[in-house]
């Protein structure tokens, strides 16, 4: 039996943003991966939609600036792409796995494209120069790991 665990997504303040739920699906000293499904109406985006009950694999990590989630379909089960949250490290503690987010995010298709999105809100967000520098860094390793992940055209 896998382990349930709570995911609290933390605006920089420190507010309580989304809660939901999800399974242990794997474990190290400073990351966790976990399997949830989507839990909101159905929505287009990017170059894909989210439906309600899309497969989440999500992985957290304790070291690092950012989350990744892995996206498949509910209804055949395909790669959409991977939702990258850049966030101050997961606090990943008993039960629970917390984290805050910078508002910057990265999607990547399942054919590799990359957008950046919500740039707008990191820049305007009251956040200290030591972690900008760290969102900026995470985001540039990010785009490095997958450019390095894209299919050969």
């Amino acid at each position: 039996m896998r382990e349930t665990i709570v995911v609290d997504k933390l605006s920089p303040q420190g507010e309580l943003k989304w809660r939901y739920e999800g399974e242990v699906t794997a474990r190290g000293a400073d990351w966790l991966t976990l399997e949830a499904f989507f839990d909101r109406d159905d929505a287009p985006f990017m170059d894909t939609s989210l439906k309600r009950g899309d497969r989440f694999v999500e992985t957290y990590y304790s070291k690092r600036w950012y989350n990744i989630f892995e996206i498949y379909d509910r209804d055949d089960g395909a790669l959409k792409g991977w939702y990258c949250n850049i966030t101050c490290p997961a606090k990943i503690l008993d039960g629970r796995v917390e984290y805050v987010d910078l508002f910057v995010d990265l999607w990547v298709s399942s054919n590799g494209a990359q957008t950046i999105l919500d740039e707008d809100e990191f820049l305007a967000a009251d956040l200290d120069e030591r972690t900008r520098r760290s969102a900026r860094d995470a985001l540039l390793e990010l785009q490095t790991y997958f450019k390095s992940k894209r299919p050969v055209d």
